[in-house]
């Protein structure tokens, strides 16, 4: 048995300076150290998804990264570990438990996961080993998992078993409710632009200095179309964690960071918002295009008609969000984005249907990942998570 001192201690000396995650049993006495400790960078997650894109994004910006959570949520990360960490090449420490550990009484819930996390991780690529649980083996592991990480660009995993870190007591700053955020309808009568056109106003709009994390689908493909540039990243797969990438820059880079968003994609990482009005980082513009359809799987309608994005936004803690159905509008709701701290959200429905001549990305995702993040690091200032 450790403390978390202990292998917080030997973490930060292994260069890991920024964790993630959702709570597990197991893991109590890890995520109560990481958030007791003065100086480390913990964000909590909505979900164990959101928590490795959010890694990712961190990453990105020069992190070393952890995510941790319970191994019944390997399941909801899966599609990210496999569809964003592994076409990108980004590596991350995964800490997850081993409840329903085959022998030891634990919930049914568990009994299924329990047997197969291991065979899990090995099939989704993910090569694992034990948590180190002695004082004296938690550099030599780390040392071992980082030499994994640096010659892959792929994740680790660490194995947790109850008890294998000692108790440890929470002690957390009292977090006051956020102001109340201002909110803009622009909302105006005529026909809707299209994707296209929106991201063509974007590109006039777009500070150079801007970070870009387009979603994944005809979203990146016609950003890549219309302009390819080393700070644009164009998400493949991983549907819903732009957001949650797009977060994970903006709090370790002082430069502006937008994340240019779909329906379908927010519907299913809404948890996220919450995350980001939380952790309130001030350079973030989310850009949500609504064309009410999944464009790139034949048009299917999803439920936006009936969401109001923007009083989401607000009620989850973002500073600023507008809603807007014209490139006008979208124009003023973007300049004044910029003018206050964010977070802040821009709603834009937009007309169904993509550009007649659409390419795809030419680039490779690990070409794309690694000329954003050197983008990234030209940038100067960094900013740290509390």
């Amino acid at each position: 048995m450790i403390t978390a001192d202990d292998f917080f201690t030997e973490a930060g000396r292994a260069g890991f300076d920024f964790y993630t995650g959702v709570p597990c049993s197991f893991l109590t006495p890890l995520i109560n150290g990481a958030l007791s400790r003065p100086g480390l960078a913990y964000v909590g997650a909505a979900s164990e998804g959101e928590a490795v894109a959010i890694a990712a994004g961190a990453w990105l910006a020069g992190r070393r990264t952890a995510v941790m959570c319970q191994n019944s949520g390997l399941g909801n990360a899966v599609n990210p570990l496999t569809s964003l960490n592994e076409p990108f090449r980004i590596p991350t420490l995964l800490l997850t438990t081993w409840r329903g550990e085959p022998g030891i009484p634990d919930e049914p819930q568990h009994a299924l996961m329990g047997r197969i996390t291991q065979d899990l991780l090995s099939l989704i690529g993910v090569p694992q080993a034990p948590f180190p649980a002695a004082r004296e083996a938690i550099a030599p592991a780390l040392g071992a998992a980082v030499e994994r990480m640096e010659a892959s660009g792929l994740p680790f995993a660490f194995i947790l078993r109850k008890g294998d870190v000692a108790e440890e007591e929470l002690t957390v700053p009292e977090r006051r409710l956020p102001a109340p955020g201002r909110r803009a309808d622009l909302a105006a009568g005529g026909e809707r632009p299209s994707r296209a056109a929106a991201l063509e106003r974007f590109l006039q709009l777009v500070p150079e200095e801007g970070a870009v994390i387009a979603t994944t689908g005809k979203c990146g493909r016609e950003l890549f179309t219309l302009a390819d540039r080393p700070q644009h990243l164009y998400q493949v797969g991983s549907m819903g964690g732009a957001s949650g990438m797009a977060l994970g820059v903006a709090l370790n880079t002082a430069g502006p960071v937008f994340v240019l968003d779909g329906d379908g994609a927010a519907l299913m990482k809404l948890g996220t918002l919450a995350t980001i009005g939380a952790q309130a980082p001030c350079n973030l513009v989310h850009i949500l295009l609504d064309n009410g359809v999944h464009d790139s799987t034949g048009g299917q309608p999803t439920v936006s008609p009936g969401v109001d994005f923007a009083g989401v936004a607000l009620a989850c803690g973002y500073a600023h969000a507008a809603s807007c159905t014209t490139l006008d509008g979208f124009d003023a709701a973007f300049r004044d984005a910029m003018a206050g701290p964010g977070p802040a959200l821009i709603h834009l429905r937009i007309a169904p249907g993509s550009m007649a001549k659409l390419g795809r990305p030419t680039v490779t995702p690990t070409e794309v990942a690694q000329r954003f993040r050197t983008f990234l690091a030209g940038r100067r200032g960094t900013t740290d998570v509390a």
